[in-house]
């Protein structure tokens, strides 16, 4: 690609739309695993001079019939840096699909030998009027080595006919949707059902533009992968990792999420005296072994007040999954189905009991 490729096309106020092709330059945004607390991707922006938004060179470069080329310049660009990657991160490139099997961006695209370490992510500006040619597209890249993913899902009204058809790996939540997800229900559930549909085609769900703590926190209870936003690091000209801050907070809100998601923050303290005593005191109490071990349970029946021994007919660790605790516990006998839940550690010694009241509040409060 030349420089006259594009110098003859303007701007909507008449200024030439590049002076120079090196009036095109890329930052870059890091992608971070949630779960991990590091950069594990970037994403490559175009920049430019003056004020205006990069969508509206797009769009001008667009209305003035060069579009491929602009588009095919910023993949060059973007190539180039791959380079300089960290070890172990991969680059995202901005493709728009209808334009992905123009010659310019095919060759921008053909220009380096393989594409591993490269996300090729589809924008959501156009219609897509050629599935069947988009997928014999997609299909070179990915044999190529190069992944896909999804931009502004949830959104764009061509998005559910390329998510079907494209079958990404990563899929992107759009900013609308993720800006005070916190504090809107419907928002919440809609990150949800995006997230399970992910899931279900093996992709990997990426929460764009995270700009506050309790965005990140509402992504970090979901279990959402992979998240990028202002909270998270700036696009700057280089590959920068988390600043020591910003993987603190990430590390508190994993930590949080996982405590919720656990039966650990749940169990309730309870006396345990040894299996042989004979006045095991009110109850709940737990009669234990030589080694701890839990052997029964001496319950108080709540209707009548009588004291019994029941058998223990559940143990989970701290770590155990609430509902799915839930679950185990209310497929028990009928006799013993509302029994507490004995929790226990490593060694098989009593941490305490888990009440099914308590279980139960906290499953039908998760999202």
């Amino acid at each position: 690609m030349t420089a006259s490729d594009l110098r003859g096309s303007v701007l909507p106020d008449c200024r030439p739309l590049l002076a120079d092709p090196d009036d095109l330059t890329l930052v870059f945004q890091p992608i971070v695993d949630l779960a991990a607390a590091r950069v594990v991707g970037y994403e490559a922006l175009s920049r430019f001079p003056g004020t205006a938004a990069p969508d509206v060179w797009f769009a001008a470069a667009h209305d003035a019939g060069v579009g491929p080329e602009l588009e095919a310049l910023a993949i060059h660009k973007a190539l180039a840096a791959r380079a300089d990657l960290p070890p172990d991160t991969f680059l995202a490139v901005n493709v728009s699909p209808h334009l992905l099997g123009s010659p310019p961006v095919r060759a921008a695209l053909a220009s380096v030998p393989d594409l591993r370490r490269v996300v090729v992510e589809l924008t959501e500006h156009a219609v897509v009027e050629d599935v069947a040619e988009l997928r014999r597209e997609i299909d070179a890249l990915r044999a190529r080595g190069a992944l896909i993913a999804l931009d502004d899902a949830g959104t764009g009204y061509s998005g559910l006919q390329v998510l079907t058809t494209v079958r990404p790996q990563l899929v992107k939540l759009d900013r609308a949707l993720v800006s005070a997800i916190d504090s809107d229900p419907a928002r919440l559930a809609l990150a949800q059902m995006v997230g399970d549909f992910t899931g279900r085609i093996d992709a990997w769900l990426l929460a764009e533009g995270v700009e506050t703590p309790a965005e990140l926190a509402a992504f970090s209870q979901l279990g959402t992968p992979l998240a990028q936003g202002w909270l998270l690091g700036r696009p700057a000209p280089e590959f920068r990792p988390l600043a020591p801050d910003v993987e603190r907070l990430v590390r508190a809100c994993a930590a949080r999420a996982r405590m919720t998601d656990t039966v650990a923050g749940l169990v309730r303290p309870v006396r345990q005296v040894p299996a042989d005593t004979a006045v095991a005191g009110i109850p709940p109490v737990v009669l234990v072994g030589a080694d701890d071990e839990p052997l029964a349970l001496r319950l108080a029946d709540p209707r009548t007040a009588e004291v019994y021994t029941a058998p223990v007919s559940l143990r989970v660790p701290p770590d155990a999954d609430v509902r799915q605790t839930l679950q185990r516990a209310l497929t028990r006998p009928p006799a013993q189905r509302y029994d507490p839940v004995v929790c226990t550690d490593a060694t098989g010694a009593v941490v305490g009991l888990l009440r099914l009241d308590d279980l139960a509040a906290v499953a039908l409060a998760r999202p």
